[in-house]
């Protein structure tokens, strides 16, 4: 059958643009009106009943928000606003896009004056005389740019980008727009034609080379202390059941890189938790003592690995089998002899199935009873800790008691993260989010945000520490504008705590300030705690209401990140 083209009638080069984001399927935009994009923003409001839009009050949190809903959905997370601010402000989202592979898509603008482009300028990212270059500053931190002058060349460029964050290994890409992009209108038979957006959406691979897969089982069949490394990639492919089965039928120990944790729950009889510099001591044994290592959408970066310390991960002593999506990505930190290109879901379901047919039991079970009653595995005595101010690992276990098995938890970065990566169990998988691959301050907030909207029947806590919470407070009059009922916790400790204990207090303190009562001044509900018991009921009062909520805890300042390192980095 023929393809027709996509429009029958005369329309504004924005409503174009918007018709092809509801085509793809794009259910949330994120951002805020400045510049030309305000164009985008006035069509917006005429698909309101398809597309939510949600205004933020600083372009870092839109892009944190659109991050984490691309990450969530695999469709592309978009935000919308203009150049300069889109590139500084949202560079907190769109890096970790870049870093931690999210389909994204930055609808921007040069903020140009054509017909004076060769005046002195104001905002203006053309790259001319006295002004910055957008296209080069974009290309920095994106998988590609697209530029457009003209209303069809708008339309179509909205439809590129959408296929080039989503093809392959996904990630971010900026379409920047001159002002002429909006000038005029897109007809039924303008230049470039445009057709349909469906037929630019990639089409998701079930090809798996069959050769390659057969000795990969082979190795797997045949050794004796396998274990399987589950990152990021396994999020984005939305392969929780495929990783799951096949660990159950291969009987193989489970561990996580930092950024893959909550892609398998940490109660599993298979699992060990994170591995890796701030690993638990058991995943680290089990992966050090293991022959054979499947590693399912994991980069292996020095923090994984270690920095590549040969008692962890050595290929001279074990046999690497590599699944990635990105074929640049497999054999980059280690020689991998088994490499699987291709979707994690569609690589670990061949797997699971070709081994119905035959025998394979990596001991896994035993193996990791065994490893947890020799390393410990979250039963710290701290845990029970009745010291004032709070042990993070007391909050911590009292936050795993009360939060139910479906609850969704995001971290932001420094040591708050560090602890909650290290002592918080997962319960199911897809509850753990962390900005893994950039690691930026002020993501929890905006993380949760997003989550809460692409999940809306799940509770989602925000963890931060106190100075990632002034970073991004004004996220929670988003949450009150749009009644997102997150609930916040913060590790208020009065300080930067990584920078403290890495250097010394100077220039890293806090004063004592009452952030549950800046909540309530932002309408949210907002309690100071001092004890387990108050942060108990705490929790428990916040999860049950409508609004969104912050708990300030007292946190001591005791324990540091140094405490949770690997003994290997010793």
């Amino acid at each position: 059958m023929a393809v027709k083209r996509l429009f029958d009638r005369e329309l504004s080069a924005a409503h174009g643009i918007v018709h092809v984001l509801q085509e793809a399927g794009v259910e949330m935009v994120f951002g805020i009106a400045g510049g030309h994009s305000g164009h985008i923003w006035a069509a917006l409001s005429d698909y309101q009943s398809s597309i939510r839009t949600v205004l933020v009050r600083e372009e870092s949190l839109g892009s944190a928000m659109a991050e984490v809903y691309g990450r969530l959905t695999r469709r592309p997370g978009v935000l919308v606003g203009q150049g300069p601010w889109v590139l500084g402000n949202g560079l907190l989202g769109t890096i970790e896009a870049h870093l931690s592979s999210s389909p994204m898509v930055l609808l921007t603008d040069f903020s140009d004056t054509p017909e004076l482009s060769l005046h002195g300028p104001y905002q203006t990212g053309t790259g001319d005389y006295g002004g910055w270059d957008a296209r080069m500053s974009f290309r920095g931190v994106t998988k590609q740019v697209f530029e457009a002058h003209h209303p069809a060349a708008a339309v179509h460029a909205a439809q590129l980008a959408i296929k080039h964050a989503l093809s392959g290994q996904p990630g971010p890409v900026a379409v920047l727009y001159s002002v002429s992009a909006f000038k005029g209108m897109v007809e039924a038979n303008s230049q470039p034609a445009l057709y349909p957006t469906r037929n630019y959406l990639p089409a998701y691979s079930s090809a798996i080379d069959e050769g390659a897969l057969q000795r990969a089982l082979d190795a797997l069949a045949t050794a004796k202390r396998p274990v399987i490394v589950a990152g990021n990639g396994v999020r984005i492919g939305q392969a929780f059941a495929e990783l799951e089965a096949l660990a159950e039928a291969a009987n193989a120990p489970v561990v996580t890189s930092p950024s893959g944790k909550g892609c398998f729950p940490e109660t599993h009889p298979l699992a060990l938790g994170v591995f890796g510099s701030f690993g638990t001591a058991a995943a680290n044994a089990c992966v050090a003592e293991s022959d054979l290592v499947l590693v399912v959408g994991c980069k292996l970066t020095a923090s994984d690995t270690i920095k590549e310390h040969a008692s962890l991960l050595d290929p001279q002593r074990q046999t690497f089998v590599q699944i990635d999506i990105e074929p640049r990505n497999a054999s980059w930190t280690f020689p991998a002899e088994h490499v699987l290109i291709g979707e994690a879901a569609t690589a670990l379901g061949r797997m699971h199935a070709a081994l119905q047919q035959r025998s394979c039991d990596g001991n896994g079970r035993a193996r990791v009873v065994d490893l947890r009653t020799k390393h410990g595995y979250f039963d710290a005595d701290e845990f029970r800790s009745q010291e004032l101010p709070m042990l993070p690992q007391r909050v911590i276990g009292e936050m795993h008691k009360v939060l139910p098995d479906d609850a969704i938890v995001t971290c932001d970065a420094g040591e708050n993260r560090i602890f909650m990566m290290h002592f918080y169990q997962t319960k199911k998988a897809g509850g753990f989010l962390q900005a893994a691959g950039a690691g930026p301050m002020g993501y929890a907030i905006p993380s949760a945000l997003a989550a809460k909207l692409v999940h809306p029947d799940r509770p989602v806590v925000a963890v931060c520490g106190d100075g990632g919470f002034s970073m991004t407070m004004n996220g929670l009059m988003t949450a009150v504008e749009h009644k997102i009922p997150i609930v916040v916790v913060i590790f208020n400790n009065h300080m930067l705590g990584w920078s403290t204990h890495i250097r010394g207090p100077f220039a890293a303190q806090f004063h004592d300030f009452d952030h549950a009562e800046m909540a309530r001044s932002m309408q949210c509900h907002g309690v100071k705690v001092r004890t387990p018991q108050e942060f108990s009921e705490a929790m428990r009062e916040a999860l049950m209401l409508d609004k969104p909520s912050v708990i300030d805890v007292e946190l001591s300042t005791e324990l540091s990140y140094k405490d949770v390192q690997s003994a290997l980095m010793q």
